[in-house]
């Protein structure tokens, strides 16, 4: 992944707290689906979930411990920390849709 950029992909934007921020599309699929992120700052990822399937009722990032439920309609902000650079993924429950967060 790394010095390619995906057609869904987006780079964080610094919000006036310091954090990196998001916001990701649930509909049909995480729109965008890799989120790019720098490392040693908090970054705060907001779903905001279009739709009723239950598939995409909650967001699980396994390798960060965090999970979300994602009422429709509504925006839930998750915030993670990871110190190490890679890619983390994150999923809907059945795992039908993924994304991934990179952090150099």
């Amino acid at each position: 992944m790394f010095g390619h950029r995906s057609k869904n992909e987006v780079a964080t934007v610094v919000a006036a707290d310091g954090a990196q921020e998001a916001t990701i599309l649930v509909k049909g699929a995480y729109s965008p689906d890799t989120i790019v992120a720098e490392r040693g700052k908090p970054i705060r990822l907001t779903f905001l979930r279009e739709e009723s399937t239950a598939c995409s009722e909650t967001v699980v990032f396994d390798g960060l411990g965090r999970t979300a439920h994602l009422p429709e309609g509504e925006r839930v902000s998750v915030e993670l920390a990871p110190t190490e650079p890679g890619e983390y993924g994150f999923a809907c429950q059945m795992g039908m849709y993924r994304g991934t967060l990179v952090v150099r």
